[in-house]
């Protein structure tokens, strides 16, 4: 099986689509023996080293200025308009002509995957947005929530729809990491907070978050550690915070072993992203807020099943919200124990293996 995955990274889009797209190249080609290719523009912050170590080619496209027009808000994202990105697209994917095309990109829709279609058997696109159209064969959607009839007047009558979170792409070190974190769920003992605002984390949120927890109740002898990746533009600014916290403060830069750290966390600060269902499958009990407009429908469905404590989008916080409610949640241990297994309950870890196996 040959499959092509049109996906990008960088600073302003962050690396959630890149990761989750990596996720699925991983299950198939582990449950198939897949030959993956990436295609995949050259901004800055992109991965492409990343997928190259985990094995899979990358066919880097030229990067050009593109101005958001109206209609069109991530147009930008691109890097160059979609006319010229299917024009370069079909020029690799005819000499490839994959079994299967994959595209996870909120610039592209319905125009370009018709013109990619005479170059591949068929066409899978993953989408959070339900808010433009697909020509395709296969859509995952894995918000929390989302219901085929989302989709209905945006795909063709024949495509076939996975929606949910039983479809989440996580790796599979999170179902193995499962029942340990879950067993730790048990003790009540507030020891380990994680801080993960996403790899990139635009606009230093952070710093914002070291800053609030200074004024908080967290324990004494609490460790706390911040993920970042290393394309992170104010990388260096939330080091020197953290070397300035009460607490034992550690930076953690393109951690391997995310689901081990989370197994190992007792409460978590994040963003509204796809590392939500991370944290969900491992039980682990978060305080979350969304860093952009994608995010905020994750956030409110986690917050309105019991999952998580969503305080909203950032910008719109203020320091006393941050402080009243993380203190809240630092002094119940009941809350916290609730939150983990609610969220526990809604995924599993296997969803990348389920999507694999529509892949024929």
């Amino acid at each position: 099986m040959k499959v092509a995955i049109r996906v990008d990274a960088s600073v302003a889009i962050g690396l959630g689509h890149g990761m989750r797209c990596l996720t699925l190249a991983e299950a198939l080609r582990e449950k198939w023996g897949a030959q993956v290719t990436f295609l995949s523009r050259e901004h800055v912050g992109h991965i492409h080293r990343l997928m190259e170590q985990q094995g899979f080619q990358v066919v880097s496209l030229p990067l050009h200025t593109v101005e958001e027009s109206e209609g069109e808000p991530y147009a930008a994202w691109l890097g160059a308009s979609w006319q010229e990105d299917a024009r370069i697209c079909s020029a690799h994917l005819a000499g490839m002509q994959p079994d299967w095309l994959v595209v996870d990109h909120y610039a592209l829709d319905a125009r370009w995957e018709h013109l990619l279609s005479p170059h591949t058997w068929r066409l899978l696109v993953l989408d959070d947005l339900a808010q433009r159209p697909h020509r395709c064969d296969l859509l995952l959607d894995q918000t929390l929530g989302r219901l085929p009839a989302d989709y209905q007047a945006l795909v063709p009558s024949q495509a076939q729809l996975l929606m949910g979170v039983h479809y989440a792409l996580l790796r599979p070190e999170f179902a193995q990491w499962r029942d340990v974190s879950l067993q730790r769920r048990k003790n009540a003992a507030l020891q380990h907070l994680l801080i993960s605002m996403g790899g990139v984390d635009q606009h230093n949120e952070t710093e914002s978050i070291l800053r609030v927890l200074q004024h908080s109740a967290l324990p004494k002898g609490c460790r706390i550690t911040v993920v970042l990746g290393a394309s992170a533009p104010h990388l260096a600014a939330v080091q020197k915070a953290a070397d300035q916290m009460p607490w034992a403060t550690t930076v953690a830069v393109n951690v391997a072993n995310m689901a081990e750290l989370m197994a190992g966390s007792d409460l978590a600060i994040g963003a509204a992203g796809s590392s939500s269902w991370e944290r969900c499958c491992l039980g682990l009990p978060t305080l979350m807020v969304s860093l952009a407009e994608n995010q905020r429908l994750i956030g409110q469905h986690l917050s309105d099943v019991g999952a998580s404590l969503y305080l909203g989008a950032v910008e719109d916080l203020q320091q006393a919200q941050w402080v009243a409610v993380l203190n809240r949640l630092i002094h119940s241990s009941d809350q916290r124990k609730e939150l983990s297994q609610r969220s526990s309950m809604l995924v599993d870890g296997l969803g990348a293996k389920r999507v694999a196996e529509v892949f024929e």
